[in-house]
């Protein structure tokens, strides 16, 4: 079934004379629904005019198309999931039925609207496809990957992706990568840029590459003195596009590709019913 095919199955909403008796009921009910906006719903629908239904039944029917097509998100989802998951593996069967990964359905779906594109849809589709099939990363990790994809723009995850197919790779490199043009350091692609960055490192997904003993102990960095010292004094700021500190992915960001970024082959395939 297309998009237009459902969109056209969607309940027509009234027109005419009647059209403020429906909307009535339909705000009436959504109040019910959503104590929170009852009483602002209320008050609007006492104060409309029976010529201003037109116009509310146009609303509404533009948030049905919304919920419409949130839902024919979530059911394609569920079925690329489904067709992904081994159920012939005892282990993942019996995965997929605890409390703990339904826990994350449930938290995945509630968080739909951070979904707001294909992209998007498809690293939560892979979050939960991995989840159910490998235990390399904790249900506690995978939440936060999902608060990560609800957060988080494309261009953040573009940036992951740039950090984690060359590690080491500068802030100058990872712009180049990404197909940009050059542009001034006080430009607001500068600024989103540093943001970015920023996010990034708070958020714990990318950091500045550390060296390491053995035993995976992080080495501070050793301060120069002497003559080799730089001399005088930096009359400009650091360039968000600085080409001398190298990044790399931390631990966390390394799985958040492995789980959202990875895709698993479909082990069946769907065919719509014609």
């Amino acid at each position: 079934m297309t998009d237009n095919d459902a969109a056209g199955n969607l309940p027509e909403l009234p027109k005419g004379g009647k059209a403020s008796g429906a909307a009535r009921f339909v705000l009436n009910t959504a109040a019910g629904a959503i104590p929170f906006v009852g009483g602002i719903l209320a008050a609007g629908a006492g104060a409309w005019s029976e010529r201003e239904q037109a116009r509310i039944n146009d609303f509404l029917k533009h948030l049905a198309d919304m919920l419409a097509a949130e839902m024919r998100e979530k059911t394609q989802t569920i079925l690329e999931l489904t067709s992904r998951i081994d159920m012939q593996d005892e282990e993942i069967a019996k995965r997929i039925r605890s409390s703990e990964y339904q826990s994350l359905l449930r938290k995945a779906f509630r968080d739909w609207a951070g979904t707001e594109s294909e992209e998007k849809r498809i690293f939560v589709r892979n979050l939960l496809s991995n989840a159910a099939a490998s235990t390399l990363a904790s249900d506690d990790v995978v939440k936060l990957f999902l608060q990560w994809i609800r957060d988080y723009s494309e261009l953040h995850f573009a940036v992951v992706g740039a950090v984690y197919n060359s590690a080491g790779i500068t802030r100058a490199k990872v712009w180049e990568k990404l197909g940009r043009k050059p542009v001034r350091e006080d430009s607001s692609d500068a600024d989103l840029f540093r943001l970015i960055f920023r996010d990034l490192s708070t958020g714990g997904l990318v950091r500045q590459h550390r060296e390491t003993d053995w035993q995976g102990n992080f080495l501070a960095k050793q301060t120069r003195t002497g003559p080799s010292a730089p001399k005088g004094t930096q009359r400009t700021m650091k360039s968000a596009f600085d080409d001398g500190e190298q990044y790399e992915l931390t631990a966390l960001g390394e799985q958040f590709v492995h789980y959202a970024m990875t895709d698993i082959p479909p082990k069946i395939e769907f065919k719509e019913a014609g």
